[in-house]
């Protein structure tokens, strides 16, 4: 298997061999579904096109149903692209019974968003601290930014407040502790990014 679309379900926790509990996250792993299969030829590059998670035709648009309509397959809402895959038909139906458990994956999704925050809570600051000296309302500022006359301005790229969160995100490296084929689910050691329900792509 090269990857899998799938949906994160939540949180739990299991016990090793060793009486050790180990938190780790739900995953629902597929079953996704060939509808395309892109050549150098062709598309000038090669990569197979998978689909999951049911659609109705009402909210699916006419070209994305033809799209759908010449793989033979249902409307689905997540599609993804992945290279480098195994020889595979146009839909064929992936599932995670590929996947064994103690393999390593990599898990892509999109963090939770925070919206507008400040340099404590999205860089991690210590702020100024104390309320001593006149510092009574600096407690979460960023403090002094710019130098003095040279170079008399606050330098690009310099962390400061904005939008925290809603970024994609690749945690790597996540050992899979147990597979559930006949319910399409994998637990992975430990957290992934994104919230309950969201969207994940899972790469061997």
């Amino acid at each position: 298997m090269s990857g899998l679309i799938g949906k994160k379900i939540g949180m739990t926790s299991v016990f090793s061999a060793e009486g050790k509990n180990i938190p780790c996250t739900v995953i629902e792993a597929g079953p996704c579904v060939v509808t395309q299969i892109k050549t150098v030829e062709k598309d000038g590059y090669s990569a197979v096109q998978l689909a999951y998670d049911d659609k109705s035709e009402k909210h699916t648009g006419k070209s994305l149903m033809g799209h759908f309509k010449k793989a033979g397959v249902t409307p689905k809402r997540k599609l993804v692209e992945f290279t480098d895959y195994p020889e595979v038909t146009l839909g064929q139906v992936m599932t995670c019974e590929s996947l064994e458990e103690g393999s390593w994956v990599d898990v892509t999704g999109v963090s939770k968003g925070k919206g507008y925050q400040g340099v404590v809570k999205r860089h991690g600051f210590a702020g100024v601290g104390g309320q001593t000296h006149g510092q009574h309302n600096r407690q979460r500022k960023p403090g002094s930014l710019g130098a003095s006359s040279y170079p008399s301005r606050v330098f690009k790229g310099k962390r400061l407040p904005g939008q925290a969160g809603g970024a994609q995100v690749k945690v790597l490296n996540l050992r899979v502790l147990k597979v559930i084929p006949e319910n399409n689910l994998i637990l992975v050691k430990g957290s992934i990014p994104g919230a309950k329900g969201s969207y994940l792509i899972i790469e061997d």
